[in-house]
């Protein structure tokens, strides 16, 4: 019984896991930039033993695909700046529902990048979000409306990086590319960092929970996830992890509430406005099911 779903369970364990990230905002007591840096730099030393144990090679077939590459790889260390700068200012409820609008930019930056026919049912749904969105945010106050616009930021980069991920992973093996982007995410906030005073003993020093923390974050919640997410899609397929991650947002909204105690701050208005967006990222993972059912 457990041996015919293990990969399913893997998959919400997995999930589990993605959730926990927006909680780590709160429990560890550095900035945004400087949690993302030390992410990056976790994750690519992970990911440089966990390449070879999976028989995957560090060389690019297309040296030229570099430069993709590095694009690609600042607009993900640019989302998850923006990400936990927004439940910095805020809470992680509210960021990691932000980042449920990620499927609204998908629908147009889709068709832009990777040539799709545009779905009018998705943008249909998308404007719902919108209204989700509005009603979340009918008693923020000044701090949270800027909360509002860094989360809805690092959806936008969201959906940005998974599409042009999604049209790289063609030609190029889904862990090389997040290797490179990974160093690419080292160099580029380290700049950042130095021209903004942040590179400094004080600014990335850390107390010991903070470096358990990052570790975590950097090797269970990045490099060895996305490595066994990606066996994970082989076997269970595209459109059911898809579908199934859609509960990220939940998990970390139970998180939240039992660990951070956040219901303390949260009015019904929240709540209902969640259960809306939520409901609405759901459905559209279930009709591009259907309807790609009913293309084959």
């Amino acid at each position: 019984m457990m041996t015919k779903y293990r990969y399913h369970i893997l998959m919400h364990v997995i999930i589990f896991v993605w959730g926990f990230t927006g909680i780590l905002g709160k429990l560890i007591d550095l900035s945004p930039e400087v949690i993302v840096w030390y992410r990056v730099i976790i994750a690519s030393f992970g990911l440089l033993f966990l390449l070879p144990i999976f028989k995957v090679s560090f060389r690019l077939q297309r040296p030229k695909d570099i430069w993709k590459l590095i694009l690609v790889g600042v607009i993900t260390s640019l989302h998850w700046v923006t990400f936990y700068k927004a439940i910095d200012l805020s809470t992680a409820s509210l960021g990691i529902l932000c980042l449920s609008t990620t499927t609204l930019h998908v629908t147009w930056l889709e068709p832009l990048i990777m040539k799709r026919k545009f779905s009018w049912i998705e943008f249909l749904l998308g404007l719902i979000v919108i209204y989700g969105i509005y009603f979340v945010s009918s008693d923020f106050s000044a701090n949270e409306y800027e909360a509002l616009a860094y989360g809805l930021t690092a959806a936008f980069l969201a959906a940005l990086f998974s599409v042009s991920n999604a049209k790289l992973a063609k030609t190029i093996p889904s862990p090389q590319i997040t290797f490179y982007e990974m160093l690419t995410g080292i160099a580029f906030l380290t700049v950042i960092m130095y021209t903004s005073g942040q590179l400094t003993w004080e600014s990335v020093s850390m107390t010991q929970s903070d470096f358990w923390w990052l570790l975590f974050l950097g090797i269970v919640c990045t490099s060895l996830a996305f490595v066994l997410m990606i066996d994970v899609v082989k076997r269970l397929g595209a459109f059911t992890v898809s579908l199934s991650i859609n509960l990220e947002p939940v998990y970390t909204i139970l998180l939240a509430i039992v660990l951070l105690q956040e219901y303390k701050v949260l009015g019904p208005n929240f709540y209902v406005g969640s259960l809306l967006i939520i409901l609405v990222v759901i459905a559209n993972s279930v009709i591009k099911a259907k309807y790609s059912q009913k293309v084959r």
